[in-house]
């Protein structure tokens, strides 16, 4: 099958997952657009598809939510 690839980004004052070149929704934490994100491979993964996930490290100043 193929590659189903997932990473949280900042969008503004939010998150957002990026996912074929697209961000389609926003998320008021980063925990939120992550748990969005895992749902999400959790049918691509069953589907047969290789996954990958990945989320930014905490910046400076940030909470551990990404607030």
């Amino acid at each position: 099958m193929g590659l189903a690839q997932y990473a949280i980004v900042p969008v503004q004052d939010e998150w957002g997952v990026l996912h074929d070149g697209d961000v389609k929704s926003r998320y008021a934490t980063k925990e939120a657009a992550f748990e969005s994100a895992v749902a999400a491979a959790s049918l691509a993964l069953r589907e047969g598809h290789e996954v990958h996930v990945s989320v930014p490290g905490r910046e400076a100043g940030e909470t551990a939510l990404g607030v």
